[in-house]
């Protein structure tokens, strides 16, 4: 077997099966599919189950979270390399033979991504070569192999051999965070991060979110970053970030009061500031 995908979905039924769709497509490539559902309440299970029959569906009874969910179906992975796919992409009909084939000439890689696009065909920004808190915590990583730092986690491809060892995903990244802290901890081990070119995701992003008041999404990006700062960064470094980011959201919070009568769309400006204040909020559990 060549690949192992897995996508963990959560009350996205359509975008799941679309994205089944677009890998049933696919050419040149031998795979096994792996579904988690966390929990959906829009009968993603049962939907996927009938409508894709080769498809191996895992129906958790709760929502155990992105990585978590993945670690799920990684244990039962019989490909080469495993390719953890958002249920709300598609992919091109010779993605998965060119990430592969990436992979089998790379070995000095551990993991990749492709190149995403948005729904209207423009690119996304999928690679970084800084991680979170980076102008402060790079002293505390050190040299790594390679100049990315991570690539977008709605598509991501690694040995399998290599994510066992390592223990897939760290479980305490709910979700958001966990697609960098995989990237570094490779890094760590000694192999590169890459980027591959040629392959290429069609990306809706955010649509398992899209109930969720943007406030809320901002703190659990936030807990995500804090939890990445504590694993990674010394106690005295995470302190300086959330000393910045405090007096940076309180600035914002000030200043975005005084200019609020004067804003026609009082609606984005109030989201603004309920994004600030969680910020502030957030911080402050961190002594």
């Amino acid at each position: 077997m060549d690949v192992s995908i897995i996508i963990v979905s959560y009350n996205t039924a359509e975008l799941t099966a679309a994205c089944l769709e677009s890998i049933l497509a696919s050419r040149r490539v031998s795979y096994e599919v792996f579904v988690v559902d966390n929990a959906s309440k829009d009968g993603s299970a049962e939907s996927i189950r009938k409508k894709f029959p080769t498809v191996k569906v895992i129906a958790n009874a709760t929502n155990r979270g992105f990585g978590a969910a993945n670690n799920q179906a990684l244990r039962d992975c019989t490909g080469r390399h495993v390719v953890f796919l958002n249920p709300d992409t598609t992919v091109g009909p010779e993605s998965l033979v060119k990430i592969t084939s990436f992979m089998d000439a790379h070995p000095e890689v551990g993991l990749a991504g492709p190149k995403v696009l948005n729904t209207d065909g423009s690119r996304q920004d999928s690679v970084s070569n800084r991680y979170p808190g980076h102008r402060y915590g790079a002293k505390d990583i050190g040299p790594l192999p390679g100049e990315i730092a991570f690539v977008l986690g709605a598509c991501q491809i690694a040995g399998t051999k290599l994510l066992h060892k390592l223990g897939g995903f760290d479980e305490d990244f709910f979700l958001y965070g966990e697609d960098q802290d995989i990237c570094l901890r490779i890094r760590k081990y000694g192999l590169k991060i890459g980027f591959i070119e040629e392959a290429v995701i069609m990306h809706h992003g955010g649509q398992s979110e899209r109930t969720t008041l943007p406030a809320e999404v901002v703190r659990k990006k936030i807990r995500a970053e804090l939890l990445f700062y504590r694993k990674h960064y010394r106690p005295e470094t995470v302190r300086s970030i959330c000393k910045m980011q405090t007096r940076r959201a309180a600035w914002r919070i000030f200043t975005n009061r005084i200019l609020l009568a004067a804003v026609p769309n009082k609606s984005d400006a109030l989201e603004k500031l309920a994004r600030y204040q969680v910020i502030l909020e957030e911080m402050a559990q961190y002594p």
